[in-house]
This record gives C-alpha cells, structure tokens and sequence, in this order.
C-alpha cells in the first residue's frame, strides 16, 4: 500500500465529500436552467450553499477524479484542484452582485460558495506543496554506496 501524504488525503477526502456534495445537491435542486433563471432555479443545501444540477455534476465529476488520483496522481490532482478552485473562487468574489450570482451564467454561486472554493483552492495548494515530488531517477533510489561505484 502506498504511504499516506498530504496530497494523497486531500484527494481522497475532498474527493470523496465532493461526491457526497454533488449527490446531496440534487435533494435539493436538480434543476438544468441557465441563463438569468440560474439565481431563481437554484437552491441552498442547508441554506448555505446555491446548487443546481450542473454544479451537481461538476461536484459529482471532480470528486470521482480526486477519488481515482488518490491511488495515481494525487499530487498533479491537489495542485491542480487547488489552483482551479482558487481561481474559480476569485472569480465568484467578481461577479457576485448583492448575494447570488452566476459563473458562464450556468452555475449559480453565493459568497458562502466562494468562501468553500477559497478554503479547498487553499488546502489542495498546500497539500500538494507538502507532498514531495514521486519517481525521480534510478539513481536517486540506490544506496549511497551504489551510487559511488556508479559515478566512478
């Protein structure tokens, strides 16, 4: 089994609540409207976060990609999720006006909503950042002692 890293936890646990998120979402609105109906047909879950039924599935599809890069690329996955949610959360902070707005006027974002991209953008950083770098070179993984006789 491979060893528990930072970014390893990150995939899996962000993984694995972004589904739980996404299938949660569609109790709540499985609503497919765009356009300027996006603020009217979504809902909150909980009364904290707007959803419809593509943020739904980009919750669902994310989550499943963080649960596969667990075993494989969970490094590439946390960096890469990290910068894409920080972003994303930057750019809802831009577009909100009064407390909803909407990104490519498909998927409906609050203030609440930026807040959890900023706090799984931040994380997925420093997970990657903390989990060194997998592979290398061969000789890299040799003892010390093959690697003198190797250079010489």
């Amino acid at each position: 089994m491979k060893e528990a890293t930072p970014a390893r936890l990150y995939a899996a646990l962000v993984g694995g609540a972004l589904v739980i998120v996404g299938i949660l979402g569609f109790f709540y609105s499985s609503s497919f409207e765009t356009g300027r109906a996006v603020g009217r047909e979504s809902e909150e879950v909980l009364g904290i976060l707007a959803v419809n039924g593509w943020l739904n599935l980009i919750h669902i599809a994310t989550g499943l990609l963080g649960l596969a890069a667990a075993a494989y690329a969970a490094r590439t996955y946390a960096l890469a999720a990290g910068l894409a949610y920080i972003l994303i959360a930057i750019w809802g902070f831009l577009i909100i006006d009064g407390e909803l707005g909407s990104l490519i006027s498909t998927v409906p974002v609050n203030t609440e909503d930026n807040l959890f991209h900023l706090i799984l953008g931040l994380t997925g950083l420093a997970a990657g950042a903390a989990t060194p770098k997998s592979g290398g070179s061969k000789s890299r993984n040799r003892p010390a002692r093959n690697r003198a006789r190797a250079s010489s």
